[in-house]
């Protein structure tokens, strides 16, 4: 007999359905960037009258913004078909070949953190990208021999937060390149209640803004803070989230009205405490968090810079005045 699988199976299911159907499908749906949207509407309706495939699209910008879905929203627009992959996935130039000649005309290839391509991976897309075509090596030694592969016409949407860190040759050769900004609170505000209303979950305009303020500008955790808000109302028998179920789970995540976490508060502490307000160099400042330095530079400073909390200088970071000021509050409000 078949063992039942556990309830928590069932719930991870439910989740990751849940993250898809999360996910809008058009252009009209995706609420914010509305820069972006506008730029590539146009590009998209030109690309279509043309009858030719859309120019390559670089996505940049902090993590959980929306380049994935704006990648599969690109592919929905022009009626194609889209494959996800991830930079690391590649390991050698015949990786892209067999990933390329295996696309359909004006198919769309999404490859997220395209700055960690292997430099052998990313030459070959060179030519992939401005010919149609790739170039493979048969053989070795002496008699080797180059064998030029034509490929279907096809659109490369490339998604990364750290656009620095992509080689000028390949940045160069995207046509479309997007920036994705953090959203601002009313924004956010539209994403929780269409999130709310696609998962059935009751949930009031106020209590909407007060999980928004704690997204730190981004939706993907809206939408994990709205979950969570919706397990405590399960727990405690609420049919509303309202602003009071907001703030109890808020209370039990830690996290507080402007979207700082423990590990936040932590950081401008050290700063005060440890160094005298800095500066301090990240190496020192993430060996005293306990954290690894990529985990502070892009998790933890962006927001706290972005608030006005934290500043980086070439001598290291320094806690700025809004930072002294949210600490010398938080410490009145203890």
């Amino acid at each position: 007999m078949t063992e039942k699988p556990p309830d928590e199976f069932f719930k991870l299911i439910q989740e990751r359905d849940e993250d898809v159907s999360l996910r809008p499908r058009r252009l009209d749906e995706f609420i914010g960037q509305e820069r972006t949207k506008s730029n590539l509407l146009v590009y998209v309706s030109a690309s279509l009258s043309r009858g030719e495939p859309l120019d390559h699209v670089l996505l940049y910008g902090p993590p959980g913004l929306g380049k994935t879905t704006l990648a599969s929203i690109i592919a929905n627009e022009l009626g194609r078909e889209a494959r996800f992959l991830s930079g690391p996935t590649f390991t050698r130039a015949g990786d892209v070949a067999s990933i390329l000649t295996g696309l359909s005309p004006h198919d769309v290839l999404f490859v997220d953190e395209i700055h960690r391509l292997p430099r052998a991976c990313e030459e070959a897309l060179y030519s992939a990208m401005e010919d149609f075509a790739i170039d493979v090596v048969v053989g070795k030694g002496p008699g080797a021999k180059s064998i030029r592969i034509s490929l279907p016409p096809f659109t490369l949407v490339g998604a990364t937060t750290r656009v620095s860190l992509i080689s000028a040759p390949l940045r160069n050769r995207f046509g479309i390149i997007e920036k994705i900004d953090y959203y601002p609170e009313p924004e956010l505000t539209r994403i929780i209640v269409r999130s709310a209303e696609v998962m059935s979950v009751d949930i009031d305009r106020p209590a909407a803004r007060a999980i928004a303020s704690c997204s730190r500008g981004t939706p993907r955790i809206a939408n994990r803070l709205l979950k969570r808000a919706r397990d405590f109302a399960y727990f405690y028998a609420c049919a509303l989230i309202d602003p009071a179920m907001v703030e109890k789970t808020m209370a039990c995540l830690d996290i507080d009205p402007k979207g700082l976490t423990r590990i936040d508060r932590t950081l401008l502490h050290v700063l005060v405490e440890q160094y005298q307000g800095g500066p301090v160099g990240i190496n020192n400042l993430a060996t005293m968090l306990g954290e690894d330095t990529n985990t502070v530079e892009e998790v933890y400073e962006p927001f706290l810079v972005q608030l006005g909390m934290i500043a980086r200088t070439p001598r290291g970071r320094v806690i700025t005045p809004g930072g002294l000021r949210y600490l010398k509050e938080k410490d009145t409000e203890q």
